[in-house]
């Protein structure tokens, strides 16, 4: 049986900052071995720490986490972790900026009741938040395709002869392979020229 107090943090990427999380932890007396931080994305719990951490829980260990899309954005996987962690193992949660989601309080039915409609509810919202930041991301890229912005890395410059033999090549003069060697660039690049050019043309 343990009594230990551990905090998960969670950032979507190694560019975003965890030190209001962090300072969070600190602030509830965790302590700092048993905090674990993960560097990814929300949407699933494959994550490294996350997975070293629910090793380690034990029964009447005490888990805090900042807000609840910290631990994930995946409205069912977060309810079936929160199942496996609470009634499962018997490990309570505190989630910091929800106080009606802290499992020590009102274990009584209409408690765990209250708990589980916050939750899900939470938990709908912190999905569709993802899934509309994915369908705004859509729209984004959508708008500067049709303004003419492209995306991927620069196109390659292409050689001076390139006009010349691509049209031998059309006219069966020569083969794919001596085109793009009279060239001096790769046969899928000079195929995948050629195609954007006849495209473009169109």
């Amino acid at each position: 049986m343990g009594n230990n107090r551990y905090g998960y943090v969670r950032v979507s990427s190694r560019e975003q900052r965890e030190d209001r999380q962090l300072a969070a932890m600190e602030a509830l007396a965790v302590p700092a071995q048993n905090i674990y931080i993960d560097k990814q994305s929300g949407k699933d719990f494959v994550r490294p720490s996350y997975q070293k951490l629910v090793g380690r829980l034990e029964r009447d260990d005490l888990l805090y986490i900042h807000s609840i899309d910290r631990l994930g954005r995946n409205y069912q996987e977060i309810l079936e972790q929160w199942r496996v962690l609470t009634k499962e193992m018997g490990v309570d949660i505190v989630v910091l900026d929800m106080p009606l989601l802290d499992t020590r309080r009102d274990k009584d039915l209409l408690g765990s009741f209250l708990s589980d409609v916050v939750l899900q509810l939470l938990s709908f919202v912190a999905e569709n938040e993802r899934k509309n930041i994915r369908a705004r991301q859509a729209e984004g890229i959508a708008a500067a395709k049709a303004r003419g912005v492209r995306f991927g890395p620069p196109e390659q410059e292409l050689p001076e002869n390139f006009a010349e033999l691509h049209q031998a090549w059309r006219e069966k003069k020569i083969t794919l392979r001596k085109a793009a060697e009279l060239c001096g660039i790769p046969k899928s690049t000079f195929y995948d020229a050629a195609v954007r050019i006849e495209s473009s043309a169109k």
